[in-house]
């Protein structure tokens, strides 16, 4: 190819497209060398940085039954015969916040004269969006790299079951952070280890950032706010069982689930203040250093997350060493290369012709860095995602082959126009092939099945960088090469 020739094919619009978003994603990705070798800005997930996930079962189930009863009547008695939560969903439905088992529930409803129809352990879709909101909130708090939550839920519409996945996470502190109820709790000493109730966690109203207290000292701690209603029962609290004179033999206890997170006296200042007049703004100090500043991340998150609306247990989990971690990224990589040669041999076989098969593999392997670079933005790579990677090669070539097919359809290159004709053909076979794969893969994108949905979401983009960039710019391409 000569250089007028070239200088042509660079400035059309669809290769200089091209060119642009191929540098745009090597900067993006950032290869650059660091302390353990090759450092990228790509994010990947436990499968190959190490990591855990665990699996919560909802302690709550989704009950149909038939009464006389009224529902004004019925529900109360639930509620008290059950010691739990019943919401009513519709006019036989009820959601049941407890874990009691269909065989219980059932002798309970009998003797309210209501026959049990139906007995779905989960929860409704409402309540699972709930759970994986305030889970998201923890995780996030804590500050994990996009840690992923799934509902699972089952035809029915119920969900059972709740999936989380954190990357560089260990199993115990994984567990740590969403294997619990979350129901939170502030109470005051009063005499011995005796203590009374203060607050609920549904009387925090906002929570800062943990920081430095006083500002650029090595002292941390958490500031909240709480209600004006709790803030007068801290101050009569305080004042009932002595703390506003002797704050250091009355420690506030921030308790969740039933074992104390956080103890400490009122401040000197604090206890001055309760004596006249109630005190909305809080502050809880969790000590110096950077353990007091591990504390203090731990604090804020059950701080910002009273509870959840249902219980849960560990119905689950596993875990990824870093070390296996690091073998899936080698024989991921290596996968990857051994995929592209065999694409290009594959290829070479067929024409023939270096002229040809160089540009096709060039365009079919810079697919994969610039959807490397897409993932950067919203997703981890992980397994499901390297197997997409991989898919879109496979698709990829095959559609590179069906653009130089029809070009070469006499065996020879044809006249410009005839080209032009040929290659708008090639692309709507191409197109309509396209629709077919993003109408399969769509379902399997939007739904929360977990690593699924990684395989989807890259082989939906490579469908569009296929379509939208790299088949218009391979026809521009080979256009100048055959032409020579």
């Amino acid at each position: 190819m000569d250089k007028d020739t070239f200088v042509d094919m660079i400035k059309d619009y669809r290769v200089a497209l091209y060119l642009v978003l191929l540098i745009a994603s090597i900067i993006v990705i950032f290869p650059h060398p660091g302390p353990s070798g090759l450092d990228t800005n790509l994010q990947f997930g436990l499968d190959l940085d190490g990591g855990s996930w665990i699996q919560l079962e909802f302690q709550s189930a989704i009950v149909t039954f038939k009464s006389d009863q009224t529902l004004d009547k019925l529900i109360p008695e639930l509620k008290t015969r059950l010691d739990a939560e019943v919401n009513l969903i519709d006019q036989n439905t009820v959601e049941i916040r407890s874990g009691i088992s269909e065989e219980d529930l059932r002798a309970i409803m009998a003797e309210l004269n209501t026959e049990l129809v139906s007995f779905n352990p989960g929860v409704t879709k409402e309540t699972a969006d709930d759970v994986k909101r305030i889970l998201e909130n923890k995780i996030n708090s804590l500050g994990t790299r996009d840690a992923k939550v799934y509902v699972i839920t089952a035809l029915n519409g119920i969900s059972r079951y709740i999936r989380i996945e954190m990357a560089g996470v260990s199993m115990g502190e994984a567990q740590e952070i969403v294997g619990k109820q979350g129901k939170f709790e502030i109470r005051i000493h009063t005499t011995g280890n005796e203590t009374e109730h203060v607050l609920f966690g549904d009387a925090i109203q906002s929570v800062a950032n943990p920081s430095q207290t006083p500002p650029n000292s090595n002292n941390w701690g958490v500031s909240f706010v709480i209600t004006h209603d709790a803030a007068e029962e801290l101050r009569q609290a305080a004042i009932r069982v002595g703390a506003t004179k002797k704050p250091e033999g009355h420690n506030l206890d921030m308790i969740l689930d039933g074992n104390v997170v956080y103890s400490a006296p009122l401040s000197p200042d604090l206890a001055a203040e309760l004596q006249t007049r109630p005190t909305s703004n809080l502050l809880a100090s969790t000590g110096v250093g950077e353990e007091g500043r591990e504390q203090a991340k731990l604090l804020e998150i059950h701080l910002r997350n009273g509870a959840l609306p249902v219980g849960v247990t560990i119905a689950g989990s596993g875990s990824v060493s870093p070390e296996l971690g690091d073998q899936f990224k080698f024989w991921s990589v290596l996968a990857g290369v051994f995929a592209l040669l065999a694409v290009a041999f594959s290829v070479f076989i067929r024409y023939r012709e270096p002229g040809i098969v160089f540009p096709m593999v060039l365009i079919n392997g810079s697919e994969i860095i610039i959807l490397l670079a897409f993932t950067t933005f919203f997703m981890q790579l992980d397994l499901a995602t390297i197997a997409g990677l991989i898919a879109v090669l496979g698709t990829g070539i095959d559609q590179l082959v069906i653009i130089t097919d029809e070009i070469l359809h006499e065996g020879k290159v044809p006249s410009p126009n005839l080209y032009l004709k040929r290659l708008k053909r090639a692309l709507g076979i191409i197109v309509a092939s396209a629709g077919t794969v993003l109408i399969a893969m769509l379902p399997l994108a939007v739904m929360d099945l977990s690593t699924l949905r990684g395989f989807a979401i890259i082989t939906i983009l490579g469908v569009l960088v296929g379509v939208l960039v790299t088949r218009p710019a391979y026809g521009r391409i080979i256009m100048s090469i055959l032409s020579k």
